[in-house]
């Protein structure tokens, strides 16, 4: 056996491995076999377009929903769930599935006047003008959806304002409330209808009364009694008045004779001929021309001439 016969087979050496085409290779093969696509494609594909570019214009409306300042908006799903309670959308714009719905609710406050006939304590009717300002719980807002609706002012606010209105008026007589302060009754009116209100998701903000008008007869005769009190007053401050100055009048008379009597009480005649004599001294004093005669005027007073006017003149007395 030669050698070569004995020697041990050498196995044979693997394939070198291919090489990968590189992202962009695979890229550009891609888009190669897109446009082939495309070209065998072309009117089924230009006809999708047209379609999908019309249904989107068509369903804008339902589709891209805006939503104002001061506004939020509830999803009803209609083909699954219905009213969506978790989420409260606000502002700006939404994009929802164009088979569901946005129901968008004002979240100002609000404002609402109506006209309420009621029944006084007496059953007279009086007809008083209020207005109520309202506003929806943005966090139960959902429940509102689902409870009342977008018309909740009519079915709740509108009524429970009316009802606390007559509630709060059955407690008077129209005297009372011809002179009584609005602001009293308003707040008895919030505090009776402002917790059926919040129970139903809305809440109070305030209600003002902006006329109370009672019968004309009623009107009248209250009127009529006012003026009357009135001139009582006017009639008793007079009285009163008078009664403090005959007071007055009366204290000021006994003051002036109790002066008198003590200035008569001390003019003696010696006084009286003494002020007489201080009196001719002044006057002699005088630069003006006269004559004086001692001893010749009442009660042995000088008596003085002045001879500038011609006419004699006594001497003063006290």
């Amino acid at each position: 056996m030669s050698d070569s016969d004995t020697s041990v087979p050498t196995p044979p050496f693997p394939p070198p491995p291919t090489p990968q085409p590189s992202w962009r290779l695979r890229y550009e093969r891609w888009v190669a076999r897109l446009r082939v696509k495309a070209r065998e494609n072309m009117v089924p594909l230009c006809l999708s377009g047209l379609i999908f570019s019309f249904l989107v214009v068509y369903l804008a409306n339902s589709i891209f929903i805006l939503i104002g300042p001061g506004e939020s908006g509830v999803l009803f799903r209609r083909l699954t769930d219905g009213t969506d309670t978790e989420t409260i959308y606000g502002e700006g714009l939404n994009i929802i599935a164009p088979w569901n719905k946005m129901f968008i609710y004002n979240m100002r406050v609000q404002e609402r006047t109506q006209l309420v006939e009621a029944l006084s304590q007496n059953g007279l009717t009086i007809r008083v003008t209020v207005s109520m300002r309202y506003f929806p719980e943005k966090k139960d807002l959902a429940r509102l959806h689902q409870k009342v609706g977008p018309d909740y002012a009519d079915r709740i606010v509108q009524p429970e304002v009316v009802t606390g209105v007559r509630e709060v008026i059955g407690k008077y007589l129209p005297q009372q409330l011809y002179t009584e302060n609005t602001r009293l009754i308003s707040d008895a009116i919030i505090e009776a209808a402002t917790r059926s209100v919040s129970e139903k998701f809305v809440r109070l903000d305030d209600v003002n009364i902006l006329n109370i008008r009672l019968p004309m007869l009623v009107t009248n005769a209250i009127e009529s009694k006012l003026t009357q009190e009135q001139m009582a007053e006017e009639y008793k401050f007079r009285q009163d008045r008078a009664e403090k100055e005959a007071t007055r009048m009366l204290t000021e008379a006994q003051g002036i004779a109790k002066s008198n009597n003590a200035i008569s009480a001390s003019l003696t005649p010696d006084m009286l001929r003494f002020k007489g004599i201080e009196a001719t001294l002044e006057l002699a004093k005088s630069t003006n021309a006269k004559v004086v005669v001692v001893g010749s005027g009442r009660d042995g007073l000088p008596l003085i001439l002045n001879t500038a006017d011609g006419a004699p003149a006594a001497a003063p007395r006290p």
